[in-house]
């Protein structure tokens, strides 16, 4: 069950578009619908992206916290997830990316949303960063 916070932005993004105000307009989002890995329930939460090619990369910062998110543990487990980009609803497949691929993406996303280095800042942790493939079919 998504967070009333983030309720209120999938909310918002299915109401109008894909887009939403406040701390989030004008920001790239994608709703991913994973699967729980301990619940093997269906979760949603939005996630900033980037356009790379015909992917879309996106990073598994949880805010500089800790601990990984939820979505990413989900993906680890179960790579295959929906998304939702504007009004388009489609299958991906997740791929954690690496070495030098993963930190000049990292880097790319950093570049645009400045909040990214701060994260990396706050944790101990290597933030992971993922592409989401579009399934084939």
């Amino acid at each position: 069950m998504p967070s009333e916070f983030n309720q209120q932005i999938i909310d918002e993004f299915r109401a109008n578009e894909g887009r939403v105000r406040g701390n989030f307009e004008g920001t790239p989002l994608v709703l991913l619908t994973t699967t729980g890995a301990k619940s093997g329930r269906p979760s949603t939460t939005p996630v900033l992206y980037l356009a790379d090619g015909d992917r879309y990369v996106v990073i598994a910062s949880n805010g500089g916290g800790d601990k990984h998110p939820a979505w990413y543990h989900n993906l680890r487990a179960t790579p295959e997830a929906t998304a939702e980009v504007g009004v388009e609803k489609f299958e991906v497949k997740a791929v954690v990316l690496e070495g030098e691929e993963r930190d000049r993406l990292y880097e790319r996303v950093a570049e645009k949303w400045p909040g990214f280095r701060e994260y990396e800042a706050r944790t101990s942790r290597r933030i992971p960063v993922l592409a989401l493939h579009r399934a084939a079919g």
